[in-house]
């Protein structure tokens, strides 16, 4: 009897797990209150509005009309985005052929730079994650290459018309009517007609000093790739930093945080998330009204927003290069649209994997989503050259306790983590470079050869 009592229970077993599995699968009261609560901030259309499409699902993931996504297109931006033999133009020798656009836009940070200020031409080092890259103490500073606003991660920039803090990047969406700021590089190249992710992408090359070199493109598999790519194209116009804009726009569109907790409980599995995470996000979606900024599938919305934080210029806790108070990044949108109802405004930011970086806002001045949400909660600004009257409606006060800014924190730190950015990484390069960077600290650092 009881090897035939045995038996059964083996039999019984797969069914009993499966069970068990689909239980835990089933939503509980808090799955049930937030899938109402995002009803209602997702303007009645549901968790559908949040959801992030496979990398690979193109007829679903936004697209400029004038790129249209390829499997070929796709796979050469990934490629150029990380190559380095492409970095011909440098003002310091020791950034040949050693930087490329992953340089400040890596993986393991989130694809935003892993310091404040991301310096590719005139940088040496690496680290980890880009946290220990420092100027070159043999370039001079007028050669060095950086930016006078923090990196922003290219995450889900699907999602994204206009491009850059100040949105000045792109020719359709919020720049529709902004013709007159088109003048002088690199606005002119608004002009061309394209969305912020394809512009800013055509434009960054030129600025971060790369070009197509045809000894590169003729000498490896890049050539085949291009004409994969881009088989309408003239020869003549094929390979160039037009089109290897395009193909890095196009990658940089697949790059979606799809695998985060979040994204995983939005498809049904329930205990992606924990419980302190679904209370965070509860808040988020409600209370805390994080959502009336962040909102839709990247949690960024479109808008723009004086939020009163410091500048780059302002940043204490690491170097910064080549920026002032006097700099026109610091009024924000109104820098580059002139209108003084835009002044010291500035893009709200997307929320996936900022956890993966030590340095938030548009100054860095922020080391974690914690502060951020502390700051806000307080409703207080922190830089003193922004006027109270162009402080954004929505900066105030939100009334939350310790315990709740600590469970939104958690739901943007952990839930909104996606683990494996890896996937969007290539294993090689056509150039057999070394990458994201290819000084000689930096291949230290990455045990690169």
């Amino acid at each position: 009897m009881k090897k035939t009592y045995g038996f059964a229970v083996l039999l019984l077993l797969p069914i009993l797990l499966s069970e068990v599995g689909c239980q835990q699968e089933n939503p509980h009261a808090i799955d049930e209150q937030l899938i109402e609560q995002m009803k209602n901030s997702s303007y009645g259309v549901g968790l559908s509005y949040y959801q992030l499409p496979e990398s690979n699902d193109f007829a679903s993931i936004p697209q400029d009309p004038n790129n249209p996504l390829t499997v070929e297109k796709v796979e050469l931006g990934k490629l150029i985005f990380h190559e380095t033999a492409f970095a011909v133009n440098v003002k310091f020798s020791g950034s040949m052929k050693a930087i490329s656009c992953a340089t400040c836009h890596n993986s393991d940070a989130g694809f935003q730079a892993g310091m404040a200020q991301g310096i590719a031409d005139g940088g040496i080092g690496f680290g980890t994650k880009g946290e220990a890259r420092i100027l070159d103490p043999l370039c001079p500073l007028d050669s060095i290459d950086v930016q006078e606003t923090r990196t922003p991660s290219i995450l889900n920039v699907a999602y994204q018309k206009v491009m850059r803090w100040t949105g000045s990047m792109g020719a359709t969406g919020a720049n529709e009517g902004t013709e007159a700021a088109w003048v002088g590089l690199p606005f002119a190249k608004n002009h061309l007609g394209y969305e912020g992710v394809e512009t800013q992408s055509i434009v960054a090359l030129k600025g971060h000093r790369q070009e197509i070199d045809p000894a590169v493109v003729n000498g490896t598999t890049y050539k085949a790739m291009f004409d994969a790519a881009f088989p309408s194209v003239p020869v003549a116009e094929r390979y160039t930093k037009k089109t290897a804009g395009l193909a890095i726009a196009a990658y940089s569109r697949t790059v979606l945080a799809n695998q985060a907790p979040f994204q995983q409980w939005i498809r049904g599995d329930y205990t992606a998330m924990t419980e302190n995470q679904k209370k965070g996000a509860l808040l988020f979606f409600g209370k805390a009204g994080c959502y009336r900024c962040h909102n839709g599938p990247s949690l960024a919305t479109e808008g723009f927003h004086a939020l009163g934080v410091k500048d780059l210029y302002q940043h204490d806790k690491a170097p910064i290069y080549n920026t002032s108070i006097d700099s026109v990044e610091n009024l924000g949108r109104g820098g580059f649209t002139g209108k003084a109802a835009d002044m010291y405004r500035f893009k709200v930011p997307q929320l996936y994997n900022v956890s993966d970086s030590p340095f938030e806002g548009h100054g860095g001045s922020f080391g974690s989503a914690r502060e951020i949400i502390a700051y806000k909660n307080a409703g207080v600004a922190e830089n003193p050259n922004v006027p109270t009257s162009q402080l954004s409606p929505l900066f105030v006060p939100l009334g939350l306790t310790e315990e709740e800014m600590d469970q939104i924190a958690d739901f943007i730190d952990e839930g909104l983590h996606d683990d494996d950015l890896k996937r969007y990484v290539p294993t090689t390069l056509p150039s057999g470079l070394c990458f994201p960077n290819a000084d000689v600290q930096s291949k230290i650092d990455l045990g690169c050869n």
